[in-house]
């Protein structure tokens, strides 16, 4: 049981990393929030698994620390991105793989 809790702390540990990458990489406000949301929110259900099969007597009190993990940071992310949205941040956007047409159009100044 021990070696299984192990893995799942190590699992949580390896998505709450892979959520401060995400924060940390993603081009804009948007990409941030859904990469933060998701990865840190899986990180630390892995973390209350790993700890529940620690403590077996603790699975009451990590039930409803679950539960307000799940409800509140789906609740929380898309709150602040409507409200960055509101504040008419504009989402981010590729730009376009032809380097011409980034490019205007020169007129010729021959004739």
């Amino acid at each position: 049981m021990r070696l299984l809790a192990d893995l799942f702390l190590l699992i949580g540990a390896a998505f709450a990393l892979l959520g401060a990458l995400g924060l940390l990489r993603m081009p804009d406000t948007y990409n941030r929030i859904q990469a933060g949301t998701k990865a840190v929110t899986l990180g630390a259900l892995s973390f209350i698994l790993g700890i529940g099969l620690l403590y077996p007597e603790w699975w009451a009190k990590l039930l409803v620390i679950a539960g307000f993990i799940l409800f509140t940071n789906p609740v929380g992310s898309s709150s602040i991105a409507r409200a960055i949205h509101l504040a008419g941040i504009q989402p981010w956007q590729r730009a376009s793989s032809d380097p011409l047409a980034l490019k205007a159009p020169q007129e010729d100044k021959s004739a």
